[in-house]
């Protein structure tokens, strides 16, 4: 089912295989798409990822940080994904602050004026 060893395998089925990806045809679009980096340079799909590989991925507005230890050929079950990789990625900031970011309503309209200022600050452009 897997081969530790040194077989090489595509990244989009390396993502969809360890599920960071729930379909092969989302990890390809994730990679195309450039939300991906093999050993920091965007891959194709068809990129070949062996153990020791270094796999940065830009999901849910954050970044994950893997590396290979191991290639399945197939999709595999979670506790099993989780011995494919070693995690380096950072912890994902605190729902606090998450939860202290100002929101607009959903279907508020255009921001006014004075919001768009606000929201210029808050991102720090002025």
């Amino acid at each position: 089912m897997s081969d530790a060893e040194g077989s090489a395998v595509r990244i989009d089925v390396w993502l969809w295989a360890v599920r960071v990806y729930k379909t092969r045809s989302q990890s390809a679009e994730a990679v195309r798409a450039g939300h991906v980096k093999l050993n920091g340079h965007p891959p194709k799909p068809a990129a070949q990822v062996v153990p020791g590989d270094q796999i940065r991925v830009w999901k849910d507005h954050r970044y994950l940080e893997f590396e290979v230890t191991g290639t399945p050929k197939k999709r595999v079950g979670a506790p099993v994904a989780r011995t494919m990789y070693i995690d380096h990625s950072p912890p994902p900031p605190p729902r606090e602050i998450l939860a202290s970011l100002p929101t607009r309503d959903r279907g508020a309209g255009r921001p006014t004026k004075k919001d768009r200022r606000a929201i210029d600050r808050l991102h720090g452009r002025r």
